[in-house]
């Protein structure tokens, strides 16, 4: 992938990682709240794209499989 398109991935992957955050401070629900976190960092971490775009949707599907809230 030539440079413009990694930018483009790793801001598209803050942006999904803020909806996770917002939906899971909003709902008091843990999961989807580290969930958004962790999209906010792992791409300063993990530099090659394919292994990247994995993690990503890892991520995204984990709160589908993982419930837990803050009660």
């Amino acid at each position: 992938m030539d440079q413009g398109s990694a930018i483009f991935v790793k801001m598209m992957c803050s942006v999904i990682g803020f909806g996770f955050f917002s939906y899971g401070k909003k709902q008091r629900a843990l999961v989807p709240l580290l969930v958004g976190l962790s999209l906010f960092v792992i791409p300063y971490f993990i530099s090659s794209m394919p292994i990247l775009l994995m993690t990503i949707l890892a991520l995204m599907i984990t709160p589908y499989f993982i419930r837990f809230s803050i009660d």
